[in-house]
C-alpha cells in the first residue's frame, strides 16, 4: 500500500517560521483596521451541514466542496465559505440583537481546485460582515473599508472595481432566454468573451436588450465608463437608469473622499450574480495574478435562514497578501515596472501572430531572429513576447507572470481557467470534429461507444450534453491511429484540411465547432494595465482579417 505519511494533500502545504510570521503580520494589520471601524471577531465551525449551502449551490457547486458524513450519516461540508455560516450563526445565536451587527472573521476555507493549477485548496481568509444596515452610506463605508484594508495589507499598487449586478439581472429578465442560454451568457459576460457572447446573443429575439448585454463586458474603466453607460441606457427604462445613477453616486462619493485613483468601474462584474443583490466590488493588486478581495451587498441571503436582514461585506485572500509580504509571489510585485508580457503559442500561431503584429506596425525582427531565446523584447514598445507550449500559455496568464496570451480555442476549451478572453484573432483556423472509419458503424450513423482524443475533457462534455454514454480514451500522440488499432471506434480531434484523416481511412462524421486563436488577458493585468492593453488590442483589431 502506498504511504502518504510524509506528504500533504494536493492544494495544501506546511507553513514554516517566516511564512507564519508574515501571515501573523497581515492578520494583525487587518484586525486593527476592522476593529477601528467597530467590528468584532467571530469564528464559525470548520464543519457545517451540507444543507447550509444548499440554496447557494450555483455559487458553491458540490463538486468544489470537500464532503464527509457525521456519526449519524448526515452529510457534512468542510467550510467552503465564511459568509453563509455567519448568516446562519447570526440568525440563530444573534437573533434579536441590536442592529446593525458588525462582525469580522479570520479563518480558512476549503475548496477543491483543478489539478496542477498552482492554487491552494485551503485558503486563509479575513473579512467583514455588516448586518442589518442598508443604503448609500453603508455601501460607501464598506468600499472605503476595503480600500483601507488593502492599503494596509497590500504590497504595491492596488485597485478596487465596483459594479451593480442588478443591471445584469434586469437585462436577463427582459431577455427571456432559455436556462442554457442564460448560463452561457453569464459565463461569457464574466469572462469578457466578446466573440462568444455575440454568437449566443445572435440567436435571441429581443435585439434591443441583446445589444445592451453585448456592451456590458466592455464598460469598465474610470468615470468615462459610467458616462458611456448612461448614454447607452438612456431610454432603456427607469429601473436601469436608477441603478446607474446609484453607481455614479457611490463612485463620486468615493472620489470626494480622496479615493479617485483607487476606484474603477466594471459593469461586467457579474460572476456572483446569484449570490449578491446589487452593489459588488473586487480588489486587485500588482502582487497577485488573481483578485485579492471580493465583496458586495447580499440582502437576500438571510431569507434562507428565516430572517429578513440587509447585509454587505467582503473577504480578503490572506495567503496572497502573505506571499507579497514575504516577497515570494510568483507574480512579481514590480509587474507594473516591467514590459507588458505576451505568452505566445509556439509553431504556426507564432508565425501568424508575428504577421498580425507586423501589420499593426510593430518591429518583429527580434522575434524572427530570436535563435534559442524564449523571451524577446519588441523595440520601442515596452512589450516582451514569451514563447511557450499552448497549455502553458494559459498557466502563465492565469498566474499573472504574463498579462496577455495567444492560444487556440481548442486549448481553452480543454483546459479552462480564469482569465478574460477578449478577442478572436481569426488565425490558426481549424475545426473540432468527430471522425470515424469510413466503413464503420459510427460513419453510418451509430452512436460512438469509445472515443480517443487529445481533448478528453472537452470530448466528454460534448457527449454528455448529447446524452450519450461514451468511453473517452486520452491519447497524446497521433490520435488517427486509434480506430485502426481497435482502441476506439472514433476520434475527436482538430481538423484543418482533413488530409491526415483520409490517409488513415477516416472521414469527418460531424463538425463540432470552429476553432481559431484567441487573445486572453490576466484578470489583474486588465485592471492595472488597461491603457497599455487597450493600445495593443486596438492596433490588432484594426488589422484582423476583414477589418483591414
Amino acid at each position: 500500500m502506498t504511504r502518504y505519511d510524509k506528504l500533504t494533500p494536493d492544494g495544501t502545504s506546511d507553513r514554516l517560521f517566516e511564512a507564519c510570521a508574515a501571515e501573523k503580520e497581515v492578520v494583525s494589520k487587518l484586525s486593527a483596521v476592522f476593529e477601528r471601524a467597530g467590528y468584532r471577531q467571530v469564528r464559525t465551525p470548520g464543519l457545517e451541514f451540507l444543507s447550509v449551502f444548499a440554496s447557494n449551490a450555483e455559487y458553491f457547486p458540490q463538486e468544489e466542496m470537500y464532503k464527509l458524513s457525521d456519526n449519524k450519516g448526515r452529510l457534512i461540508a468542510v467550510r467552503p465559505d465564511s459568509t453563509i455560516p455567519i448568516a446562519r450563526m447570526t440568525a440563530t445565536k444573534l437573533r434579536g440583537a441590536a442592529l446593525p451587527i458588525r462582525l469580522y472573521y479570520a479563518q480558512s476555507v476549503f475548496r477543491r481546485q483543478p489539478e496542477h493549477r498552482g492554487r491552494n485548496s485551503e485558503i486563509m481568509q479575513m473579512g467583514v460582515e455588516l448586518i442589518g444596515e442598508a443604503g448609500f452610506s453603508s455601501d460607501v463605508d464598506m468600499i472605503e473599508l476595503a480600500i483601507r484594508s488593502l492599503a494596509e495589507g497590500c504590497a504595491g499598487r492596488f485597485r478596487i472595481e465596483i459594479g451593480h449586478v442588478g443591471l445584469y439581472k434586469a437585462l436577463m429578465d427582459r431577455l427571456g432566454a432559455s436556462e442554457e442560454e442564460r448560463d452561457r451568457i453569464h459565463r461569457y459576460v464574466t469572462a469578457k468573451n466578446y466573440a462568444a457572447l455575440d454568437d449566443v446573443l445572435d440567436g435571441v429575439s429581443d435585439r434591443e436588450t441583446a445589444a445592451l448585454i453585448r456592451r456590458l463586458p466592455g464598460l469598465f474603466g474610470g468615470g468615462e465608463a459610467l458616462d458611456e453607460a448612461a448614454a447607452m441606457f438612456d431610454g432603456a427604462g427607469a429601473e436601469l437608469s436608477s441603478m446607474l445613477a446609484y453607481l455614479k453616486q457611490v463612485f463620486d462619493e468615493l472620489a470626494r473622499r480622496g479615493f479617485a485613483e483607487k476606484v474603477m468601474i466594471d459593469l461586467g462584474l457579474v460572476n456572483q450574480a446569484e449570490y449578491y443583490s446589487s452593489l459588488v466590488f473586487k480588489g486587485y493588486g500588482e502582487s497577485a495574478g488573481e483578485p485579492l478581495l471580493s465583496g458586495g451587498r447580499y440582502d437576500g441571503l438571510f431569507a434562507d435562514f428565516g430572517e429578513d436582514l440587509p447585509a454587505t461585506g467582503f473577504g480578503i485572500n490572506v495567503d496572497l497578501l502573505t506571499e507579497a509580504v514575504q516577497g515570494e509571489s510568483l507574480a512579481s510585485s514590480a509587474a507594473s515596472a516591467r514590459p507588458l508580457r505576451i505568452a505566445l503559442t509556439k509553431g504556426r500561431l507564432e508565425e501568424d501572430f508575428m504577421a498580425l503584429m507586423a501589420a499593426a506596425g510593430y518591429d518583429m525582427a527580434p522575434l524572427r531572429d530570436k535563435g534559442r531565446k524564449l523571451l524577446i523584447g519588441i523595440p520601442g514598445t515596452g512589450i516582451e513576447i514569451f514563447l511557450a507550449k499552448a497549455p502553458d500559455v494559459i498557466t502563465y496568464v492565469e498566474q499573472g507572470v504574463c498579462e496577455i496570451g495567444v492560444v487556440g480555442k481548442d486549448t481553452i476549451l480543454e483546459q479552462g481557467g480564469t482569465y478574460y478572453e477578449i478577442m478572436d484573432l481569426s488565425i490558426g483556423k481549424c475545426r473540432f470534429a468527430l471522425a470515424a472509419p469510413r466503413d464503420g458503424a459510427v460513419a453510418a450513423g451509430a452512436a460512438p461507444a469509445a472515443v480517443a482524443s487529445k481533448y478528453p475533457n472537452y470530448a466528454g462534455r460534448y457527449f454528455e450534453r448529447r446524452g450519450l454514454d461514451v468511453r473517452i480514451i486520452r491519447i497524446e500522440g497521433s490520435v488517427e491511429i486509434a480506430p485502426l488499432l481497435g482502441l476506439a471506434d472514433s476520434i475527436v480531434d482538430i481538423v484543418e484540411t482533413g488530409t491526415t484523416l483520409k490517409e488513415n481511412g477516416l472521414d469527418v462524421v460531424e463538425v463540432i465547432r470552429e476553432i481559431s486563436a484567441r487573445l486572453i488577458i490576466n484578470v489583474t493585468g486588465m485592471k492595472l494595465r488597461k491603457r497599455e492593453i487597450d493600445e495593443l488590442t486596438g492596433k490588432l483589431a484594426g488589422v484582423l482579417p476583414g477589418n483591414e
